[in-house]
């Protein structure tokens, strides 16, 4: 790669890098040749840091500029060893300092920012090729996506189909796991469209090629797609098919011109087996709608003639003992990942291998399954208590499936990924046998043919099409698989780890923002939406346990606020930014060794306008209407997603996106089955345990985005206070009104939930128009911010900058009188 995006990538993964190889323990984050390649390189940034006292303009000397404090005290003291974590760096300094405190966004020829940069880019220059390595897979296959033209890969594409013999090939995002994130090895989409975002099929046939993705990704994948060559699909949209209809009606169409079936290319392995399954339904539909037509052309003399070639219109060409298309045109598509797994500790796992896999077999003999099937790489983490790190970015899960039967439990992947002494001992220790990865499908086949009697539980809208189609229909038991379930209802040990992640996380954002808010306010300069990314990463580097960001930072200033999965990118024409003209909306999360959070805030530091901020409020509004529901047992989530939508339906908005998803306890930071959302088809029920986000939003285009989401925990309304139990007439021994649901349970037996939040990060008071406010949503802001303060402000220092912006920031809303 260049130099230039080598030092963009290297940013973003330093901050974990520098502590991961400078820490007492000494442990490396992989034993991958990427981290480690990168970890050489941050050494030599280093080196060049601590020989240039430039580059440590905040580790001393001066005075802060808001409290007076030595620079090594300021924002968190990142250029000292810090209070109660890590002890890294050099010469006692934080290697951290170096690049949350270096100036980027004003400084000029002779700055500390650019001499810094400078004596990187030399020394860069003198690094072999294999030196230079990223973690970011994305940026590697946008790099690749690059080389050639949207022509000349679709011109491939095509060379190849035809060789095949197929007339369409499909192109989802998945991998054999059907992960939402996954390695680059498997960015197979994003490399033909030059379109990256987590979500989207492409659909190329002979002359055509189309891209499907749905409302969060319109604005992105308009401006990354090549309009001379690729049609968006809008899916969802007025008029705009779905894939399978499309390619049903394409089918009669070819069919009835050609007189021969529609050959339709997949790779059974990156598509989910109920797409295969409904694409096969829909071809069978419309060839009896063709035939109907037929006859009634024929006065039904095809019929009546026996001619049953029509019947097959289409047909699914799997194209098994060939490589996927994409590969054959793809030069130097990436290696697949095999990064060691480690253990889950059981503080936080909460839970042994063995009682799972317990519960999962009295579960199989209810459904009279003798073997289950894990595909899902998180499945398979929380099943093993394991977790692994440079498989999938910002995904804390490795490449692998599992199964359980009633006398085995079996992990299929590389053996690298089991190499470390702790994992084998943990897995022996278990009972779980290791097999190869790709035995996956020929043990299935043997276990099915070693007992007529045997069936396999596997859930075909979480499995890919390979892994199905061994298994016939009367020996399938398609239905959620067992590890869904437990894994979406948090135990004790896994909440306590997300509430402990969301307070440090609370405090990594503190000092973010005392130094955003110093950077715009105080030293006038701007501030790039990669800087945003890279500090803010810094900050919560600096967190104990933290492992990696739990997705990619969604950093927008401005319009680009309005690209509701943004990623920013130096040398982007979309790079902006941030001043005190506009808007910036931060969308980001951490990994930590205990939980995983997800937060979005919409910051502006000037004057925002009057419509800016009856759009906030109502936002806002929306959040609130969620966060303050009780609701009553088996209540789907999207019941719930109107009172999100409400305040902004009254004056004629809306947003396209869900109101929110499940999160995973230091795994993925998106987690099924449940979610909040206008979408009637999910129609699992909140439970106590669950985690969801609470994220409405509203954006416009070409000019801003507005997102405010809070995690939030479902509890039980009788429980979760104290003196619940106690409290008679309807009263709480504080005197207080016991809630109407408290009383009811009592009356009938009925149960109710309600949230408790997760997220300890303030909101913008000076963005809120206060007559759009009730008294109650006040009072919630209120008592809120006081909870915020409370868990926060425990782990800050006295006198920071980070502690008197939290202090100014959860001070009470002001009212009107």
């Amino acid at each position: 790669m260049t130099v230039p995006a080598a030092m963009t990538l290297f940013s973003r993964a330093a901050a974990g890098l520098l502590l991961s190889n400078t820490t007492a323990s000494a442990k490396t984050i992989s034993s991958s040749p990427l981290h480690r390649s990168i970890a050489r390189r941050s050494l030599a940034v280093l080196f060049i840091a601590t020989s240039s006292a430039r580059a440590f303009s905040f580790a001393g000397g001066g005075r802060n500029r808001i409290t007076g404090t030595t620079r090594s005290d300021a924002f968190g003291g990142l250029a000292s060893n810090s209070r109660g974590g890590f002890e890294v760096g050099v010469g006692g300094g934080s290697g951290l300092s170096i690049i949350v405190s270096t100036p980027r966004g004003g400084g000029g020829a002779g700055s500390p920012s650019s001499s810094f940069a400078r004596n990187v880019r030399t020394f860069s220059t003198s690094l072999d090729s294999s030196d230079v390595a990223t973690i970011d897979s994305m940026e590697e296959v946008k790099i690749a996506a690059a080389k050639t033209t949207a022509a000349e890969k679709l011109a491939a594409m095509r060379a190849k189909m035809e060789e095949c013999g197929v007339d369409v090939y499909l192109v989802p995002s998945d991998d054999p796991h059907l992960s939402e994130y996954v390695p680059a090895a498997y960015m197979r989409r994003g490399f033909l469209t030059d379109f990256h975002g987590s979500a989207g099929t492409a659909v190329v046939t002979m002359d055509k090629a189309y891209l499907w993705t749905d409302s969060r990704y319109f604005n992105e994948a308009s401006l990354r797609l090549d309009s001379d060559h690729w049609q968006l699909m809008k899916q969802g949209q007025p008029k705009v098919p779905t894939i399978t209809k499309f390619l049903s009606n394409l089918a009669a169409i070819h069919f009835m011109e050609k007189s021969k079936p529609l050959r339709v290319g997949m790779d059974a392995y990156v598509h989910s087996a109920s797409f295969a399954g409904d694409l096969g339904e829909a071809f069978e539909e419309a060839a009896k709608d063709y035939e109907s037509v037929q006859e009634e052309g024929t006065n039904g003399d095809a019929a009546a003639n026996g001619d049953d070639a029509r019947r097959v219109i289409a047909k699914i060409d799997t194209l098994d003992g060939m490589p996927n298309v994409v590969d054959s045109i793809w030069e130097g598509r990436p290696a697949l990942p095999k990064n060691p797994f480690r253990v889950q500790p059981m503080k936080y796992a909460g839970m042994t291998v063995v009682d799972k896999v317990s519960k999962i077999r009295s579960e199989m003999k209810e459904k009279k399954a003798t073997l289950s099937v894990f595909s899902a790489l998180d499945d398979v983490a929380y099943l093993f208590n394991l977790r692994c790190m440079g498989d999938v970015e910002t995904c804390p899960v490795g490449i692998s499936y599992a199964t359980v039967s009633h006398d085995a439990v079996t992990l299929y992947c590389d053996e690298e990924k089991v190499a470390p002494l702790e994992v084998s001992e943990h897995l022996k220790s278990a009972e779980v046998t290791v097999q190869p990865y790709g035995n996956i499908v020929g043990d299935i086949r043997s276990h099915l043919e070693s007992n007529s009697r045997n069936r396999v539980w596997l859930d075909n809208s979480r499995s890919n099409h390979a892994l199905s189609r061994v298994v016939p229909k009367p020996y399938l038991v398609d239905a959620q698989n067992p590890v869904t379930p437990m894994k979406a209802c948090k135990n004790d040990a896994e909440m306590e780890g997300m509430r402990r992640a969301h307070v440090v996380d609370g405090v990594a954002m503190a000092h973010f923002m005392a130094w955003l808010e110093c950077a715009i306010l105080v030293e006038k300069r701007t501030v790039s939406e990669v800087e945003v990314d890279e500090v803010l990463t810094g900050f919560r580097a600096k967190q104990e346990g933290f492992k990696e960001v739990s997705f990619p930072t969604i950093a927008g200033v401005g319009p680009n606020g309005a690209i509701v999965h943004y990623r920013a990118a130096e040398g982007s024409n979309l790079l902006k930014h941030l001043d005190d003209k506009m808007p910036i909306l931060i969308d980001s999360g951490g990994q930590y060794e205990y939980g995983t959070t997800d937060v979005t805030r919409t910051w502006h530091f000037g004057d925002a306008g009057d419509e800016f901020r009856e759009l906030y409020t109502r936002v806002l509004k929306g959040n609130i209407g969620v966060d303050t529901m009780i609701f009553p047992e088996s209540t789907p989530g999207f019941v719930l997603d109107v009172f999100a939508r409400k305040s902004l339906w009254e004056v004629g908005k809306d947003y396209g996106h869900g109101t929110g998803h499940g999160v995973g306890a230091a795994l993925n930071v998106h987690e099924g089955p449940h979610s909040i959302s206008p979408r009637w088809a999910n129609k699992e029920v909140m439970k106590r345990g669950m985690v969801v986000s609470n994220e409405p939003g509203f954006y416009e285009d070409g000019n801003f985005g507005i997102r405010i989401e809070n995690l939030l925990e479902v509890v039980d309304v009788i429980g979760d206070d104290k003196d619940g139990d106690e409290a008679t007439n309807g009263e709480g021994v504080d005197g207080r009104v016991e809630p109407l649901a408290k009383r009811q349970k009592r009356a009938d037996g009925k149960h109710f939930l309600k949230f408790a939040k997760l997220t300890m990060i303030p909101i913008q008071k000076n963005l809120i128009n206060l007559d759009l406010m009730t008294e109650a949503e006040l009072d919630w802001l209120d008592a809120y911010h006081q909870e915020v303060f409370e868990k926060v402000g425990s782990l800050l220092e006295e006198g920071s900058p980070a502690m008197e912006w939290l202090v100014k920031s959860c001070e009470k809303i002001e009212r009107k009188k």
